[in-house]
C-alpha cells in the first residue's frame, strides 16, 4: 500500500540581488520600468510541492508514488528521485514542453521578485488515478494546477481514499462553490494561517465550518507551531527550537505535511503526527533549498527528545 502524492515537480532557480530593489527603481516610474539586477550568485534547486513532499517521505523510509506532468527538460530531476528509490511511471513527460519553473530573485533586504512558468503542469489532467496500479491507501493533492487539482480530488474521492487537501498558493484560483466541494471530498485539510482567513473569505468556511466536515483539520502557524482540530478537540503543537538560523522557508510546510501523511498512514496518534511534522519542517528551514536537508530516524528520536522532554515511542 502507497501514498499517493499529487502536485507539482519545478525547478527553482534563485538568484540574488545584492543591493537593494528600491535603490534601483524609481517609484514614479513605475509605469514604464525597464531595469536590469545583476545577480553574481545563481543556484538550481530541485522543487515543487509534490517533489518536496515525497523528497521528505523518502528520508522517513516512505515509498511514495508522485502523480505529476513535467517536460522534457526534466531528466536531472528524475534521477534524483531514483536515487531516493521514488518512483517514477506516474510521472508523465508532455512532448515539446518545459517542466515548471520558479525564478526568484532576492535583494539584500529579503524582498523578492518571482517570475513562475507552469509549463507541463498545465497538463495535470491528463495524469488519472485509475492508471496507478499499486494499491492506494492515502493520498494527497496540493497545488498541481486549477484543473489538476479538481480532477484529482474527484477521482480520489469517487474511490474512497482518504485524501488530504492542501490548496497552498491556488486556493484564490477556486471558486466559493469549488472549495466548499473539495472540502467535502477531502477526509484532511492543512493550510496556513493565511489561508485558513483567506478559505473564510473566499469559501465562507470557518475553522468550525470545516473540523466537522473533515477527519482532521491542520493549520499551521509558523514559530507559534501548529494546531489541529480533529472531534470537538484543538491540539496546540509547540515549535520545535531551532539548530541553527532559519536560512530559507520554501519547502517547509512540504516538509510538515510528509509528517502528516507518514503519522496518519502509520496511525500516530495527533499529538505525535503534529510534533513530527513541525519537527521535518524545523529541519529544512535551516538548510537553503527545499530538497538539501538530511536526517535519519536516529536524529529525528534524537531532536524529538530534545524538542519535547519525552523519548520517540518505538
Amino acid at each position: 500500500m502507497s501514498i499517493l502524492v499529487c502536485g507539482s515537480l519545478a525547478y527553482d532557480t534563485l538568484l540574488t540581488f545584492e543591493d537593494r530593489f528600491d535603490q534601483h527603481i524609481l517609484a514614479d516610474q513605475l509605469h514604464k520600468i525597464s531595469t536590469t539586477f545583476r545577480v553574481p550568485t545563481m543556484r538550481r534547486e530541485f522543487g515543487g510541492c509534490a517533489g518536496n513532499i515525497a523528497y521528505n517521505l523518502a528520508l522517513l523510509g516512505e515509498r511514495p508514488l508522485v502523480m505529476a506532468t513535467v517536460g522534457e527538460d526534466f531528466d536531472p530531476y528524475r534521477e534524483h528521485l531514483a536515487r531516493l528509490g521514488v518512483a517514477d511511471r506516474h510521472i508523465r513527460t508532455v512532448p515539446g514542453q518545459y517542466t515548471a519553473q520558479c525564478f526568484i530573485i532576492s535583494d539584500s533586504g529579503g524582498n523578492q521578485l518571482m517570475a513562475f512558468h507552469p509549463g507541463a503542469m498545465e497538463h495535470a489532467t491528463d495524469n488519472h488515478l485509475s492508471e496507478v496500479e499499486s494499491p492506494v491507501e492515502l493520498a494527497i493533492v496540493a497545488p498541481s494546477g486549477y484543473l489538476g487539482c479538481l480532477q484529482h480530488c474527484r477521482e480520489l474521492a469517487e474511490a474512497g481514499i482518504p485524501l488530504v487537501f492542501d490548496p497552498g498558493q491556488e486556493l484564490p484560483l477556486f471558486s466559493r462553490t469549488e472549495l466548499r466541494a473539495l472540502v467535502e471530498m477531502a477526509s484532511y485539510v492543512t493550510l496556513n494561517d493565511y489561508e485558513a482567513e483567506l478559505m473564510r473569505e473566499r469559501a465562507g468556511l470557518t475553522l468550525d465550518d470545516m473540523r466537522r466536515q473533515v477527519r482532521a483539520l491542520i493549520i499551521t502557524r509558523g514559530a507559534q507551531g501548529a494546531e489541529i482540530h480533529v472531534d470537538d478537540t484543538l491540539l496546540h503543537i509547540p515549535a520545535v527550537p531551532l539548530d541553527g538560523p532559519a536560512l530559507d522557508p520554501s519547502g517547509c510546510g512540504d516538509a510538515f505535511r510528509a509528517g502528516l501523511l507518514y503519522g496518519i498512514r502509520h496511525g500516530l496518534d495527533w499529538h505525535l503526527t503534529g510534533r513530527l511534522a513541525n519537527l521535518l519542517g524545523a529541519i529544512k528551514v535551516v538548510s537553503r533549498g527545499a530538497q538539501n536537508h538530511v536526517f535519519d530516524w536516529a536524529q529525528l528520536k534524537e531532536r524529538y527528545q530534545a524538542a519535547y522532554n519525552e523519548a520517540w515511542p518505538d
